[in-house]
């Protein structure tokens, strides 16, 4: 929609949680307005992130516990904890350098600042899906539906760090 005082498009208002819903459907936009964002807010950004995806372990953590009590719960989610907190973390960092540096392949610059916004804002607004797909884990276990909310995790995580990536690059 058109903002005349805002230039030709209008922004998510409101914080983080209507950025990350709009994500979905304008993630261009959204990665592009964030593009000014802070090295330290990146970090909170990915942590935040990651936080989620710990919580969205749980329910099937809960659940294999029950099934397998020889691995007890707490178990599963102190290896979930190290995973996805401590190990995630440095992958990130390092997938986005790797990012950066294979942009130099292309006639696309992508800084490394740009790579880590496209790669940590895409995982934080595919944390709602993981929400989800914690819980179909939990309650539905193995089979169709999970597969289902798995593959949406995965393609919209895909597409938003494109169009993010594709929004940051700038032409040499």
């Amino acid at each position: 929609m058109a903002d005349p005082e805002r230039g030709s498009v209008r922004r998510a208002q409101g914080g983080i949680l209507p950025r990350v819903l709009q994500s979905w459907w304008a993630p261009r936009q959204v990665v592009r307005g964030l593009s000014a964002m802070p090295e330290a807010v990146k970090l909170v950004v990915l942590m935040a992130a990651m936080l989620v995806f710990l919580i969205a372990q749980a329910p099937a953590n809960a659940r294999m516990a029950q099934l397998d009590p020889s691995v007890p719960f707490q178990a599963r989610m102190a290896g979930a904890l190290l995973g996805v907190m401590f190990l995630m973390p440095i992958l990130a960092y390092g997938l986005a350098a790797l990012t950066s540096a294979l942009s130099r392949l292309t006639p696309w610059r992508l800084a490394p600042g740009d790579s880590r916004l496209a790669l940590f804002w895409a995982l934080l607004a595919v944390a709602p899906a993981m929400l989800l797909a914690g819980l179909v884990a939990g309650l539905v276990g193995q089979g169709p539906g999970l597969t289902l909310t798995q593959a949406v995790c995965g393609l919209g995580f895909l597409m938003i760090w494109g169009a993010g990536i594709a929004a940051l690059a700038r032409r040499r």
